[in-house]
């Protein structure tokens, strides 16, 4: 299957819900501690036996640690820099064009944990930090749900969707928030160290994953919450993200920093469908296809970005290996 290598460290790929051969890729220089970020737009060959191709990259003077497509408008992607701030790409623009917007709501971080989705929902907070000294209660006016477009403090169309959302905290608990409230409306005890992730089930409304410091991965169901229906054991490390499947209510994915991707089956008793083992550095980035049923992409800090069928070898290659520059990123 199709390999792109990046100049910089890989931190998340996004799927586009618009064209089923085209996709995101977030990257961050020096394991994005310190240094330069760049988006990639790529697309898939018609053939796995051809390359991928770059429709275009937009690079940017910190880090990209989280990057969104919008649910509305097929060329418009949103990513979370190291600067704090959310920029707006076109991709239908060229890049002397972009950003769109550069919203500056947040204040810089270090840590590579900032995730700021667009026709999402917030999905992890950076370490160290609560919602109240991360400024949650500005979060509607950055974010918006479901099929709209972002809202922000600037001119930029769309209402706020299903007010109901989730994040996963540096702490034992995962909190669940509706924005017409001043606080959260669920505590749920969660792990025993920090959750990096979770994600609400795409067939069942009261199913939510989690995924944690702690090597697991547990899936609950808010009506009843004292205690997980599912336990998924199986990373030797931190789970990086957890995510469901768009085709099946009982299947999800997972990556972690023991390099792997795994998909799951949390309905049953052996719930661990497949592994994949082919990053040789932190698998941090996951997301599976919502119009092609089966296609996973991966991305992770050895630089490389996989697109893959469930149930084929991610490492074998028809074809050859795409590779941008990386002497500079302005070339």
């Amino acid at each position: 299957m199709p390999i792109f290598k990046t100049p910089f460290n890989g931190y998340s790929v996004k799927f586009s819900p618009f064209y089923e051969s085209r996709l995101a890729v977030a990257t961050a220089q020096n394991f994005g501690i310190l240094g330069n970020g760049r988006v990639h737009v790529l697309a898939l060959p018609p053939s796995p036996s051809l390359p991928l191709s770059e429709l275009v990259a937009f690079d940017t003077a910190d880090g990209v640690y989280d990057l969104a497509w919008s649910e509305s408008h097929d060329s418009l992607l949103v990513a979370a820099v190291a600067d704090g701030s959310v920029k707006l790409f076109d991709t239908a623009l060229p890049p002397t064009q972009n950003p769109l917007r550069s919203l500056q709501e947040h204040t810089p971080k270090s840590t590579p944990l900032t995730t700021i989705p667009l026709g999402e929902i917030p999905s992890s907070l950076p370490l160290g930090m609560t919602p109240s000294s991360s400024g949650l209660s500005t979060v509607p006016l950055v974010y918006a749900h479901s099929k709209n477009t972002p809202i922000a403090s600037t001119p930029l169309p769309g209402t706020l969707g299903t007010p109901m959302f989730l994040l996963p905290l540096p702490a034992i608990v995962r909190s669940e928030f509706d924005v017409r409230e001043p606080g959260s409306t669920m505590i749920i005890p969660g792990h025993d160290f920090e959750i990096l992730s979770c994600d609400w089930n795409k067939y069942d409304d009261c199913l939510i994953a989690t995924a944690s410091v702690d090597k697991s991965i547990r899936v609950w169901d808010v009506r009843s919450y004292r205690a997980p229906i599912a336990v998924l054991n199986g990373h030797g490390y931190a789970v990086r993200k957890v995510k469901f499947s768009p085709h099946h209510r009982n299947l999800m994915v997972s990556c972690s920093y023991d390099m792997t991707v795994c998909m799951w089956d949390f309905m049953v008793e052996d719930a661990l469908v497949g592994r994949y083992d082919h990053h040789t550095e932190f698998a941090v980035g996951l997301d599976m296809s919502v119009l092609v049923e089966g296609l996973l992409a991966s991305t992770g800090w050895d630089e490389l970005v996989y697109v893959w069928q469930h149930g084929t070898d991610p490492e074998h290659l028809d074809g050859e290996v795409f590779s941008t520059c990386s002497s500079c990123i302005s070339c």
